[in-house]
């Protein structure tokens, strides 16, 4: 189309291009070679219009080069450099007709050059140049490249060092480098504009006017007619070197001091058609710079060359140069700068004055062709109507041919026809629609990314707040449950239902998670914390502050008798929920992409595993109190736990088991919950009575340990002094609170100590161990609870609760130890005897 460039889409190769080196080559015929960044080449077919075969090489591609005879490919990785023929790519794809693109894998056999770092790769003739850089120098290494006929391995012709320079300087190491061979050039007319713009100006290999030539590389270079290779570097140095010049090294010729993108030459004037008058070299952040032989007519610049600088808009991801223009992309945009000095007009000169500052000679002003996204291109084409095309790789895996309009003898005139114009408001329009939907797209991911940091700063907050409320006593983000038993299947079991109470001012979002695991007191000898304990995850999102979240888990099944059990609550966030997976779990600070911060451990105990059941109920299964024979409490317990006697016995009936705690009224009347505010002398006189009662109560409503009971059972009254349930063993037990008058001598008088007594019976040692320390723990919290002034009495026993309460411990370890499995029958019976004796003879606690 005249007047506009025309993008045609080759190929859609499905995927984007990776970061790294993308590249575009022309090879044989009508072939075009293709990287996308990875270690995939492409040969795809300009004529067919598809993708004929893939190299799959080892390694990620850095370049590759296409020998003078177009059949030997030559492909440049990390790990060095492979050599590829034609005509085994036909044979494969000849292999592989109508079953899509031919893949060959490259493997060690098709290695010419093992050489680490390869930056670049050039062909001069037969001679194989790489560039890489090492730990203290850039080398570039000459090699000499076999026959096809003979072995892949190319031998080292020489090599030629340049110290790097320091790191401040050095900067973008990732940055590729550029090689390119110059020559000298003898001039020629051209028949067409075609031939102008092939003729000796290759991508790779171009003639230079010979006045130039000799300015730069020197007069013995021209004489030798020796070759000049130019390389680029990342730090911004150009430098050179001739090959067939004996002694020759690696010259410095000027400096970006930006990372070299690209090299080229073009003719700038009428009377270069034969050869290039002018070298380009372009930084990655814009700056341009044009190197020509100075003007005839001048006398103080005729033996020297001029060297012109300038800035463009950056930054230039690719380039490529024909014989009056040079194309470049910022990714963004497809622009061209024209370098015909006929073509430098008043507003460009205003422009590059203030682009760049400099006044020796000026710089057109860039155009845009209006696409964007290009990543790669190759070196243009121009056909016999004159109209010059470029294939270009853009960053979503798209090869295509942009046609470039035909430039008529007329252009520059002030005034233009009103198809050009209104074709040039077209491409405007497209182009801001294009800003317009990138800018969207943008503004889509700051939002995302501001809502992500909300979200953060959040997570933050509420782990310092539950980090500095560790050493109080109460988080505000803490966890309470409740105990009931339930029937499922005919199988009754004991469940925790937890809630997750908020009182904090943030909200858990979403990324949190409630860990709650569950460890009983006692677990098998054999097995480990780890295989005892069992861990429950509960995720969850939004919760704000005042809600709570429930939860129900099991906690234990009926006939288990591991008690006391340790509830341990935790909040744990994972950073997954607000980036990539794949980065969280390779974070090198956060190998499991989480953390947790801990809330409050709670405790299930016998008390909470109490069922009630009716007195009529208890009478069939309690047993008489227990003898003082110490031989028939031994044959009565080793009846109660079902082993078997001598042949002939008449085992007898279970024994009873019991254990009490003795708890001053002075020490209940001083805590605020018995405390009466209007006392009445008719209702004192029954206060030993409610004292029994509100201290059975207590025991069964208080939420110790953070647990609330949820009694099940028959229907009954606990408004009682004597209450009948069914321990989790599902043993019959019996907790009794009645008054007791103990006698004190002192060394005046003898004084009268009024307390309540609470008696644990049962048939079960293990039932009676667990309530007695259950019973216990609660009136350890009721004298953390007791004013200071009842702490000073001389009646309140505090050492000998704590002691008896250690006691309790000791011997609930000891019969979990003897239940446990692996235990002999004799071993067990001794331990079990102990504890029922040590629970019977022990001193009374009184309080």
């Amino acid at each position: 189309m005249e007047g506009r460039c025309a993008a045609e889409p080759w190929a859609e190769l499905g995927f984007s291009v990776k970061p790294g080196a993308p590249l575009v080559r022309r090879g044989a015929g009508t072939d075009v070679f293709i990287c996308t960044g990875g270690e995939e080449v492409y040969v795809f077919s300009a004529q067919e219009k598809r993708v004929r075969a893939v190299l799959q090489l080892p390694a990620p591609v850095r370049d590759l080069v296409v020998s003078h005879d177009k059949q030997l490919l030559f492909v440049a990785c990390r790990s060095g450099i492979y050599r590829v023929n034609f005509q085994l790519l036909l044979h494969s794809e000849s292999s592989d007709a109508g079953s899509g693109p031919a893949e060959l894998k490259i493997s060690s056999d098709f290695l010419a050059v093992a050489a680490d770092g390869v930056s670049s790769l050039l062909l001069v003739g037969s001679v194989l140049l790489t560039l890489c850089q090492t730990d203290r120098s850039w080398l570039l290494t000459l090699y000499k490249t076999p026959q096809q006929s003979q072995a892949n391995r190319c031998d080292v012709i020489g090599s030629f060092s340049l110290p790097v320079v320091s790191p401040s300087v050095q900067g973008h190491t990732e940055s590729k480098s550029v090689l390119l061979c110059v020559c000298l050039g003898e001039v020629t007319q051209p028949s067409s504009p075609a031939a102008a713009s092939d003729a000796g100006l290759s991508r790779f290999h171009l003639p230079l006017q010979p006045v130039l030539f000799k300015l730069l590389f020197g007069v013995e270079a021209a004489l030798a007619k020796s070759p000049v290779i130019l390389c680029g570097l990342p730090d911004g140095r150009l430098c050179y070197l001739p090959l067939r010049l004996p002694g020759s090294r690696l010259r410095i010729l000027q400096s970006l001091e930006q990372p070299v993108v690209f090299i080229g030459a073009s003719a700038v004037m009428e009377t270069d058609a034969g050869c290039a008058g002018c070298l380009i070299a372009l930084g990655k952040q814009g700056r341009v710079m044009l190197i020509k032989a100075g003007r005839a007519g001048s006398e103080r610049q005729r033996g020297i060359a001029d060297f012109t600088e300038g800035c463009v808009p950056g930054p230039v991801e690719c380039a490529c140069v024909d014989k009056s223009c040079l194309y470049y992309s910022t990714g963004s945009d497809l622009l061209t700068l024209g370098l015909s000095e006929g073509s430098s007009g008043r507003d460009g000169q205003e422009w590059d004055e203030e682009a760049s500052g400099s006044s020796a000679a000026s710089l057109n002003r860039p155009i845009s062709l209006n696409v964007s996204g290009v990543v790669a291109l190759d070196q243009p084409t121009c056909n016999n109507a004159g109209e010059v095309q470029l294939l270009s790789l853009s960053a979503r895996g798209q090869l295509q041919r942009i046609g470039l309009p035909v430039r008529g003898p007329e252009e520059g005139s002030s005034k233009l026809p009103s198809s050009v114009v209104g074709c040039s408001v077209g491409d405007l329009l497209s182009a801001i629609g294009d800003v317009c939907e990138r800018a969207s797209v943008l503004e889509k991911v700051i939002r995302s990314k501001n809502q992500t940091l909300k979200q953060l700063n959040q997570v933050i907050n509420v782990s310092f707040l539950l980090t500095d409320g560790a050493k109080t006593e109460e988080k505000p983000i803490r966890c309470c449950a409740s105990v009931g038993w339930s029937r499922l299947l005919q199988k009754d079991s004991l469940n925790l239902a937890c809630v997750l109470k908020n009182f904090s001012p943030y909200i858990l979002e979403r990324g949190w998670t409630l860990s709650i695991t569950v460890l009983p007191l006692s677990c098998s000898p054999k097995a480990t914390e780890e295989a005892c304990s069992v861990n429950y995850s509960f995720p969850f999102c939004n919760l704000c502050p005042g809600e709570s979240l429930e939860v129900s888990l099991p906690v234990a099944a009926a006939g288990d008798t591991s008690f006391p059990v340790t509830v341990t609550c935790s909040l744990v966030f994972s950073l997954c929920s607000f980036v990539g997976g794949e980065e969280a779990a390779t974070s090198p600070d956060l190998p499991s992409g989480c953390f947790s911060l801990p809330l409050n451990t709670l405790t299930v105990d016998w008390l909470h595993a109490l069922r009630l059941i009716s007195p009529t109920s208890a009478q069939k299964t309690l047993p008489p109190q227990s003898s003082s024979n110490p031989a028939g409490d031994l044959q009565a317990f080793l009846s109660s736990r079902r082993i078997g006697c001598r042949a002939g016995d008449v085992a007898p009936r279970p024994e009873g088991y019991s254990a009490s705690v003795r708890v001053s009224s002075e020490l209940l009347g001083h805590t605020p919950r018995w405390q009466r505010s209007d006392p009445d002398p008719k209702v004192s006189e029954s206060a030993p009575r409610s004292f029994c009662v509100s201290l059975l109560e207590w025991l069964l409503s208080e939420d110790c340990g953070g647990v609330r009971m949820g009694h099940k059972g028959d229907k009954t009254d606990i408004s009682s002094s004597v209450i009948c349930g069914r321990a989790p063993n599902e043993a019959t037990v019996k907790l009794t609170a009645k008054e007791v008058n103990l006698e004190e001598k002192s060394a005046v008088k003898e004084e009268s100590l009024v307390s309540v007594e609470v008696q644990v019976e049962s048939s079960s040692v293990a039932a009676v161990c667990g309530l007695h320390h259950a019973v216990l723990r609660r009136i350890q919290t009721l004298l953390l609870k007791a004013p200071v002034k009842a702490w000073s009495s001389n009646k309140v026993q505090i050492s000998g609760l704590r002691q008896t309460l250690q006691r309790a411990e000791i011997q609930q370890g000891q019969i979990s130890e003897a239940l446990s499995v692996g235990m002999s029958s004799g071993q067990m019976q001794r331990i079990l005897l102990r504890v029922y004796q040590q629970l019977r003879d022990g001193p009374l606690l009184m309080v």
